[in-house]
C-alpha cells in the first residue's frame, strides 16, 4: 500500500471583518423591509395581527430574495480556483 503524500501546509484563512458581518447586514436589511411592510399595513388597516403577519411575510420574502440575488452573483477568482481544486486533485488525473 502506498500512502498518500501529506497535504501542503496552508495558512489558515481568516475572513475580514466585513466578510464576517455581511450575513448580519443582509438579515438586518431584510428585517427593515419586513418592518416597513408591517408598519404600512398597520397604519392603513389599524389591525395589529395583520400588521404582524405582513411583517413576517415581508421578512421571509425579502430574505429569500436577498439569498437568490446572492446566489446569482459572479463568483470571484478565488472561488473559481477553489472549485478547480475540488474537481480534480493534483495526484489523480482521473478523479471522476
Amino acid at each position: 500500500m502506498t500512502q498518500s503524500p501529506e497535504p501542503a501546509n496552508q495558512d489558515p484563512v481568516t475572513p475580514s471583518r466585513r466578510d464576517r458581518l455581511k450575513p448580519l447586514e443582509l438579515i438586518g436589511f431584510s428585517l427593515i423591509l419586513g418592518l416597513f411592510a408591517g408598519i404600512v399595513v398597520l397604519l392603513t388597516t389599524r389591525e395589529i395581527m395583520l400588521g404582524l403577519v405582513f411583517l413576517g411575510v415581508g421578512f421571509i420574502v425579502s430574505i429569500m430574495m436577498v439569498a437568490l440575488v446572492g446566489l446569482g452573483g459572479k463568483p470571484s477568482q478565488e472561488d473559481l480556483d477553489a472549485r478547480k481544486d475540488l474537481q480534480q486533485p493534483d495526484d489523480k488525473p482521473t478523479w471522476h
